[in-house]
């Protein structure tokens, strides 16, 4: 694809969008550029740029359907971190579609990703462009943690585990000001249009045509006997279990039709692990107005010193088991994302695939995981 830029950084001037910038930038890439509404924002970042004086600015609206599909055209890839999507997402995507170019972005917000592959699965796969969902800490250390495991597991039992836990041990870090803000628009749309309720809830809501076995709702703490400790709900486990069961449905159930899957925090031990799984379930990270703004986020050696370790606990009917576990040298919401996203985005450059939405763990699997180990600094180990 003869494309003026290999990538176009849409949402530039925002917090992530300024990181994947200063990353692509370190990495050295060519043939780049960053683009947003605003010319002077955009003219900023690019100042505080080291070695990228001369890097293009290119300006578009969300709402202007000639600069989208102008813009689109002259990419191979568009990196989007202009959530909330379902509200400043919509354009772009179907541009992309169109133009068959490639895409990335950081959506954690079901009911648009249901609503995009509706509208545009068909004219993607007639580009050929690949439209790819949560290139973030949500959802690929949870998505390609499991494809680790069940990579094992075949190796292991010549077939794939049909239960898997995933458990968040730990997650030194901060959310982002735009998942918070995401968050707030799905539950205002959700009161505009209460039907969407069933979408949001639905472990297979990206699935369209298919709806598996029962899955645990991991909404209240447990005693979880399997690892010994008191979990807690998770509250990135809607976005991540919804990407885990699509990749699973694109595999052609490469898990199984069967598969069952959830993901919690794990509290601790004993009456302890009990008090903190309750306080857990009890707090709300997105209430109010603390925590980062859209724009905002930790200093450099905030997102530094961040770090997360999940566990991925594989079980047979029989009750022997197998484990993964996946572990991150930044903090989720901003130092592993940007690395996790823009790594996706060259990854695509180099690599082959038919359009179409894709997850990360689906169209890019274990490629994607040892470069993300190579470049990123993620470990994914199988045990």
């Amino acid at each position: 694809m003869a494309r003026e830029f290999d990538i176009i950084i849409y949402g530039a001037s925002g917090f992530t969008g300024q990181l994947v910038a200063e990353y692509l930038a370190e990495r050295g890439v060519a043939h780049w550029a960053v683009a947003g509404r605003s010319l002077a924002r955009l003219e900023a970042v690019r100042e505080r740029l080291a070695g990228a004086a001369a890097t293009p600015l290119v300006v578009a609206e969300a709402d202007d359907p000639e600069a989208l599909r102008a813009m689109a055209a002259r990419a191979r890839v568009i990196i989007s971190t202009v959530g909330p999507y379902q509200l400043y997402g919509s354009g772009l995507v179907e541009a992309c579609a169109a133009a068959g170019t490639d895409y990335v972005d950081l959506c954690g917000e079901p009911h648009w990703m249901r609503a995009m592959i509706d509208a545009h699965q068909a004219a993607a796969q007639a580009s050929g462009a690949r439209i790819v969902f949560s290139c973030g800490f949500d959802s690929i250390p949870f998505d390609l943690g499991v494809l680790t495991l069940q990579e094992h597991a075949r190796a292991r039992f010549g077939r794939p585990v049909p239960r898997v836990k995933g458990r968040v041990r730990v997650m030194k870090g901060s959310f982002s000001g735009g998942t918070a803000a995401s968050v707030k628009a799905t539950l205002a749309a959700l009161a505009r249009d209460p039907s969407l309720m069933g979408l949001l809830a639905s472990p297979f809501a990206l699935t369209p045509g298919f709806t598996g076995p029962h899955q645990p709702v991991g909404m209240i703490p447990e005693y979880d006997a399997t690892i010994g400790s008191w979990v807690a709900p998770f509250v990135m486990a809607p976005i991540n279990t919804k990407n885990v069961h699509r990749t699973n449905f694109l595999l052609g159930h490469a898990y199984g039709a069967d598969f069952v899957y959830d993901e919690m925090m794990v509290a601790g031990l004993g009456d302890m692990g009990k008090v903190a799984a309750e306080a857990i379930a009890k707090f709300n990270p997105f209430a109010g107005d603390k925590g980062p703004q859209p724009g905002e986020g930790p200093s450099r050696e905030e997102r530094e010193a961040g770090h997360y370790d999940l566990l991925f606990a594989g079980l047979m009917p029989d009750g022997e088991r197998i484990d993964a576990v996946v572990t991150g040298d930044r903090d989720p919401g901003y130092g592993s994302t940007s690395k996790m996203i823009t790594e996706t985005a060259l990854y695509l450059l180099e690599s082959d695939g038919a359009g179409g939405v894709w997850t990360p763990g689906a169209l890019l699997g274990t490629g994607l995981r040892d470069r993300l180990q190579a470049r990123a600094g993620l470990t994914f180990t199988a045990c």
